[in-house]
C-alpha cells in the first residue's frame, strides 16, 4: 500500500473516530463502556472545534474526498449540537398515587 493511500486512509479513521466521539458526547449513541447514553456537551463542543482546528490546518492539502469527508462529518455534528441544546430536558416521571392500603387514617 503506497504513503499517500495510507495516510488517507488513516485521516479517514480520524475523522469518523472523533466524529464517532462527538455523537457520543451528545447523547446520540451509547458509550460502550457504560452501556448508557450520556450527555457532555463540553466534550462535544472540544471534539467538533478539534475538527474545526483540523480542516483550517489542512486546508489545501486534503484531496477532495478528505475535504468532502471533513466538511460533511463538521456539518452533521455542528446541526446535531444544535439540535441538542435545543432539546427540551426529560421531564420526570409523574408522582405515583398513594396505594389504597397506604392512606393516612
Amino acid at each position: 500500500m503506497s504513503d499517500e493511500k495510507q495516510n488517507g486512509d488513516m485521516f479517514q479513521g480520524l475523522v469518523i473516530s472523533l466524529a464517532a466521539a462527538a455523537m457520543q458526547h451528545l447523547g446520540k449513541t451509547l458509550n460502550p463502556l457504560t452501556r448508557k447514553i450520556e450527555k457532555d456537551l463540553n466534550a462535544a463542543q472540544a471534539t467538533i472545534d478539534m475538527l474545526d482546528m483540523l480542516a483550517t490546518k489542512t486546508q489545501g492539502n486534503l484531496s477532495e474526498a478528505e475535504a468532502k469527508l471533513l466538511k460533511s462529518v463538521l456539518a452533521e455534528l455542528k446541526l446535531n449540537y444544535v439540535e441538542t441544546l435545543n432539546e427540551k430536558p426529560a421531564e420526570p416521571p409523574p408522582a405515583s398515587p398513594p396505594e389504597a392500603g397506604n392512606k393516612p387514617g
